[in-house]
């Protein structure tokens, strides 16, 4: 009897069955109608001619198929001369992109984004000191994919979330010395010194810094005559917004060294992206006055059902008729703004600031091999034989379980940059 049921039940679910092609087509139907809109606006003010920014919304995960569009946008504030942060806007994007395995599903790549961010971060370091130049920046780099928002940093740039109901969040990790122990910590382990400024007399005056250099930050891209335990490994962070929506203020210090981020939020809500950029910007001047360049981009993730327009009032109406207007339209929109507040849940995908490479890059068998049977560098993604690639973990006191010939691998130069960064050798690199 079992199994005629079972027979039967199959016979009665074949006539629901649904072709592949109209469950795809549908399903890109609902990724359309689902998908959010995302609207930005950017304002600066210079005063050193340091901070650049990248806005790009345009990307396709598949080239060629727009439904697989997501946005990039970036801050970088430059020090020391601006030619770290050009060369970071220039080629952070393609580096990160790279580091992705190709023929990914949309949540595969998302899953595969904090590693990608984190090798296109080493890569565009590497790179750029390998000119010899001894510029620096920060880099606060945020991925928008449909809902799902990610983003990585070094430095003290900021990103911060303001969703519906006026919670304020903040999606990066300031790598200043003044405010961060554990980064205090980590450079001194590495080999680095923490002190102020000394003046003559023996006082000391300023934020805490790192020496050699002098440099405030602990983590950045570039800044090679400073010292190697300055690292380029971002702090990387992925959400997931409600339907709700919501809206990213990023910038530069210029802003966060004048507004709070909850200040920075209030300051230009209800106002487009536009607007409201210009008025964060605008607040910070007020504040502080035009002491480093102060740059900032606004970005909306705006539902798609969210282009209602409230009733207009009647052409002609008595004074009751309008008090009856204005009564019925504050009435629904409390009670819109109430159930946003309900669904405007952040749900935390990923976190992870550790600013050890092996941690970071994490235990694969696989993915470093190619169809050809080489192997790929994890950092700068160039083909290896099997006796040239070195696990990342080879050597790491961090993964007992981790195996010499277990991925993900990595190139000498970039094995060397690692063992850098970790305080175990000098990079070698040399300032001209």
């Amino acid at each position: 009897m079992t199994r005629m049921g079972s027979r039967e039940e199959r016979h009665k679910h074949q006539h629901d069955l649904v072709p592949l092609a109209a469950l795809l087509s549908r399903e890109l139907r609902n990724e359309k109608m689902e998908k959010p809109a995302v609207r930005y606006g950017c304002a600066a003010q210079s005063r050193k001619g340091e901070d650049y920014v990248l806005t790009k919304t345009d990307c396709q995960r598949v080239l060629g198929n727009p439904s697989t569009s997501f946005s990039v946008f970036a801050v970088f504030d430059g020090h020391n001369g601006n030619a770290a942060a050009i060369f970071s806007r220039d080629n952070l994007l393609n580096h990160i992109l790279s580091a992705i395995p190709r023929g990914l599903g949309r949540e595969e790549w998302l899953q595969a984004l904090p590693r990608a961010l984190v090798a296109g971060f080493v890569k565009t370091d590497k790179e750029f000191q390998s000119r010899g130049q001894t510029s620096g920046t920060t880099a606060t780099f945020v991925i928008v994919d449909g809902w799902t928002v990610t983003v990585a940093s070094v430095g003290d740039s900021r990103c911060v979330l303001d969703t519906q109901g006026g919670a304020v969040t903040a999606l990066t990790v300031d790598h200043r010395l003044e405010e961060n122990v554990e980064e205090r910590e980590r450079v001194t382990a590495s080999g680095g010194e923490v002190g102020r400024l000394s003046i003559f007399g023996g006082s000391e005056i300023g934020p805490l810094r790192c020496w050699p250099g002098g440099l405030c930050l602990s983590r950045s891209i570039g800044d090679m005559d400073v010292g190697e335990f300055i690292v380029p490994i971002p702090h990387v962070k992925q959400v997931k917004l409600s339907n709700a929506g919501g809206r990213m203020i990023i910038a530069s210090d210029g802003i966060w060294d004048a507004l709070s981020s909850e200040v920075a939020a209030k300051s230009c809500r209800g106002l487009p992206a536009e607007l409201a950029a210009r008025q964060v910007v605008k607040e910070a001047l007020r504040t502080r006055g035009l002491k480093d360049d102060t740059t900032c981009i606004v970005v909306d993730i705006i539902p798609p059902d969210n282009t209602v327009q409230p009733p207009a009032p009647p052409k002609k109406y008595n004074k009751f008729q309008a008090f009856l207007f204005r009564k019925i339209f504050r009435d629904s929109s409390s009670r819109l703004s109430k159930k946003l507040s309900a669904v405007g849940i952040v749900e935390e995908l990923f976190e992870e600031g550790s600013a050890m490479l092996a941690e970071r890059l994490g235990n694969d068998d696989s993915s470093g091999q190619t169809t050809v049977g080489l192997f790929i560098c994890a950092v700068c993604q160039t083909d290896l034989a099997p006796s040239e690639g070195i696990s990342v973990h080879a050597g790491s006191i961090f993964s007992t379980s981790s195996k010499p010939w277990q991925g993900p691998f990595l190139c000498s130069d970039c094995r060397n940059k690692k063992d850098a960064m970790e305080g175990k050798r000098p990079s070698g690199v040399k300032v001209v």
